[in-house]
């Protein structure tokens, strides 16, 4: 099973949305997805129509060792996407696991006990750099970094991309990023057509070629509790997060696209 990280230490990035979206999309492709809710607000887990009453197990538990990883799945909607959903108990979780062996390996150790029932794994992180965060990188195979088009987006990314040398350099040394997702762009906007630009120059061939749009049903998808390919396949943001989820497939090692 690969492990792909959709992170950025900045709220607000569309990252959740990326998430449940390109989970979606690789599902609706014949893959078998686990989607892992990370990030203590549950929006991933909402956003798929997981209510509370189905979170009895969560990433919480899977962390602290309190559930396997088989107990702490739901099935989501979505044929062929399964969720560990979260719960606000994850909040605590970063001074908890100051205290507990192989604090950074926690989750990574979890996921290695599903061989073969996923193709794919996405995990879904808080925004912050804490140790939740620092888990998802020590689990994952690579990263998916959505990139809101504003003023402040390379300043961020540059804290991130230290982050990712440090937990290469100490955890991960296998950890690349998969690439950098453009999202809420707005053509209309001499701003974010600059920023894009700026970020294509700093980073090259690791920014998507698609870039995610500002898209009204990708807002209220969520508040239907279904992603917007279902919601509405046909809306300008559905399309872009299929295209880039193609775009991320090609960029799978072929051993993992054959799967």
């Amino acid at each position: 099973m690969i492990c792909i990280g959709v992170a950025n230490q900045k709220g607000g990035v569309g990252k959740t949305t990326t998430a449940i979206n390109v989970a979606t999309a690789l599902a609706a492709t014949g893959w078998r997805v686990l989607l892992v809710d990370l990030d203590p607000q549950g929006n991933a887990s909402t956003g798929l129509g997981v209510g509370q009453a189905q979170r009895s197990h969560s990433s919480y538990d899977l962390l602290t060792a309190q559930c396997s990883l088989a107990d702490a799945v739901v099935p989501t909607k979505v044929p062929r996407l399964d969720l560990v959903p979260a719960t606000v108990d994850l909040s605590g979780a970063e001074i908890e696991l100051v205290e507990m062996d192989q604090r950074t390996h926690r989750l990574r150790n979890a996921l290695a006990g599903a061989p073969g029932r996923w193709d794919i794994c996405l995990i879904d992180c808080p925004p912050s750099l804490g140790l939740l965060t620092i888990n998802a990188m020590v689990a994952a195979d690579s990263l998916l970094v959505p990139l809101q088009c504003e003023f402040f987006a390379l300043e961020g990314l540059s804290q991130l991309l230290q982050t990712i040398d440090r937990i290469r350099a100490r955890f991960n040394p296998a950890l690349a990023i998969l690439g950098v997702a453009l999202t809420m762009y707005d053509r209309r906007n001499n701003l974010t057509e600059q920023v894009a630009e700026d970020v294509r120059t700093c980073l090259g061939g690791v920014v998507f070629d698609t870039v995610i749009p500002r898209n009204v049903r990708l807002s209220e998808a969520p508040s239907h509790g279904v992603p917007a390919l279902i919601y509405d396949h046909r809306c300008p943001g559905s399309e872009a997060y299929i295209a880039l989820a193609r775009e991320l497939i090609g960029r799978l090692p072929p051993s993992a696209r054959a799967a």
